[in-house]
């Protein structure tokens, strides 16, 4: 599997992978969210956010994984955890995305996913699969409103139980 050209992910915004130089502005965009922590705690740290640039599911490694941000202009507006060809070669998974809260409401978030699924089916995914806390109205809302279905799996983790839903997407 080759590497994804993550700047052709946005046509909008810049797109670059995240270091741990990032990690205080990462930190200042989830932080501003409290709702989502509502449903998926503990509420974010810096520690964490160093830890889940490294999380990988099993069979994967660090060049499967795209932690990245979009910018506008110098700006981190969003951050995504992106897992290339999982749970198979021709499904890419998200594991995590957060717009900035003033970012919110204005379809910037839609308009990042949509673009996405084009750019992955132009590297021959037919599919994205992700994960939402259930009991998470907004989360739920959000991806149902973009061509997201629930598959009908779950997991259920210590303090909440993640709804598994996809998007088929072709070229």
């Amino acid at each position: 599997m080759r590497n994804m050209k993550i700047d052709h992910f946005s046509k909008k915004y810049t797109v670059r992978k995240l270091t741990e130089a990032d990690c205080p502005a990462i930190y200042e965009l989830c932080r501003k969210n409290p709702l989502f922590y509502r449903h998926c705690p503990p509420f974010v740290t810096e520690e964490e956010i160093l830890e889940d640039m490294k999380v990988l599911p099993p069979g994967k490694t660090m060049k499967d994984k795209y932690y990245i941000g979009y910018y506008d202009k110098n700006t981190l507006i969003a951050v995504m955890d992106l897992i290339q060809a999982f749970p198979d070669e021709t499904t890419a998974f998200i594991g995590f995305f957060m717009v900035d809260i003033s970012f919110q409401k204005r379809g910037v978030g839609s308009a990042i996913i949509d673009e996405l699924c084009k750019a992955l089916s132009d590297e021959g995914m037919r599919a994205v699969r992700l994960g939402w806390v259930k009991g998470n109205p907004q989360a739920e809302h959000f991806w149902k409103k973009n061509g997201f279905s629930e598959t009908g799996k779950t997991s259920d983790t210590e303090r909440y139980t993640i709804v598994y839903a996809e998007r088929k997407i072709s070229c």
